[in-house]
């Protein structure tokens, strides 16, 4: 253990982590595309005498070291702390004096992450003395959408040095039931897959008077929308989470023709790879029986995109015993795992660590009002919180 204070050296850096937090509010980007974050990311990088790789997933990801000088028997751990960086394609409606200067926003927190982590890092930074090993600083991109954690993984963000640990955070109100000013956590699964489907429906279009002269693939998706449901109720135990929503329908154009063509999509979710699998292989049977039943063809395309985040039980419960003691009665034990995903899941197949969430909420005319909203906002003076758990399990682990 360490006689540092994290949380009076997050305090120290609290200007400059909502300073970041701010100046990369007024300029998101989405996807994988993100050259303003980058470069303002690697200038801090550059002002705080970081070394950095920027090439990650054509220039838009950055991998980031600090290597402890104290000689000890944590040399050869790598501990991994990763920060999204993506927006939205969401218009701001926040009225604050440093919101989007596009038509994009920092719509989930994702600038708060990134800040948080870089207040980690000019601390750890400054003090190498205290630890031994290495921590690496995962910057990506794409969280939202398509990925950017597993592209990274691809190009060997989790080698050289390799990962021994990681350990992220998403902040803003994930969980209802956490309080405000408390960090969430649970050993094992804790968020779900997050897979989409597409069912096209291809039959032979007619007059809508004369039925039988059709291939019907309206007919076909009525029938196929209801059986797909019967994946869940009747495969799947019900004490098991799994969701499959159908949330887009496309197809027809006039009251009186009866199209070509149908096309669903969807998303599926789940706590387990197997059951994944399961929803996956039954929806083929499905829409293979439906569509010769029908006389139509039903084209199955199954995107599996992120994976369950799960916790890894040891490493959580040693990150969480570091953060007791610099958080007391603040660590609050999730009751049950959530629907939504985060492709944080993916480092997590790599390296034991944990995901948490940090409870920080603020309200724009009086209310919360939700991630994926443009009036979406958090509490930046709860932002110490972060970057000195950061800080915190650095100097327990590498010591």
């Amino acid at each position: 253990m360490t006689q540092l204070n994290a949380t009076q050296l997050a305090k120290s850096v609290e200007e400059d982590i909502v300073k970041w937090r701010r100046d990369l509010h007024q300029i998101p980007e989405i996807g994988l595309n993100l050259p303003k974050t980058v470069a303002y990311v690697t200038e801090v990088l550059d002002d705080l005498g970081i070394e950095y790789d920027a090439s990650y997933v054509d220039g838009n990801g950055i991998e980031a070291i600090i290597t402890g000088t104290k000689e000890g028997e944590a040399t050869e751990k790598v501990l991994a702390f990763r920060a999204d960086m993506d927006g939205l394609p969401i218009k701001e409606e926040t009225g604050l004096s440093f919101a989007s200067l596009n038509e994009n926003m920092h719509a989930c927190g994702h600038d708060g992450h990134t800040a948080m982590l870089l207040g980690a890092a000019k601390i750890l930074q400054a003090q190498r003395e205290h630890f031994s090993g290495q921590v690496k600083l995962i910057f990506q991109p794409g969280e939202e959408y398509p990925g950017g954690a597993e592209p990274m993984i691809q190009e060997g963000v989790m080698e050289e040095p390799k990962v021994t640990r990681i350990m992220g955070f998403h902040e803003g109100h994930i969980d209802p039931s956490i309080p405000k000013e408390t960090i969430g956590y649970k050993a094992g699964p804790m968020m779900a897959s997050m897979d989409r489907f597409l069912i096209e429906i291809k039959g032979k279009g007619y007059h809508g008077a004369y039925p039988e002269n059709s291939q019907d693939p309206i007919m076909a998706t009525g029938q196929l929308i209801t059986a797909l449901q019967t994946i869940k109720s009747r495969n799947i135990k019900a004490t098991e989470p799994a969701v499959l929503s159908i949330t887009r329908m496309d197809g027809g154009f006039n009251q009186n023709i009866i199209p070509d063509n149908v096309e669903i999509e969807g998303t599926v979710r789940a706590l387990a790879d197997e059951t994944r699998e399961l929803i996956h292989q039954k929806m083929e049977q499905i829409a293979s029986g439906i569509g010769e039943a029908f006389g139509v063809e039903c084209v199955v395309t199954y995107d599996y995109k992120y994976p369950p985040v799960t916790n890894d039980a040891e490493a959580t419960k040693e990150i969480v015993s570091s953060l007791e003691t610099l958080f007391p009665g603040k660590m609050i034990e999730l009751e049950e795992p959530l629907m939504g995903g985060e492709d944080f899941s993916y480092y997590l197949y790599e390296a034991p660590g944990t995901f948490l969430f940090l409870s920080n909420p603020a309200n724009i005319e009086g209310s919360f009002h939700g991630h994926h909203h443009p009036k979406f906002d958090v509490d930046e003076s709860l932002f110490y919180m972060g970057t000195a758990s950061f800080v915190q399990v650095a100097l327990d682990y590498l010591n």
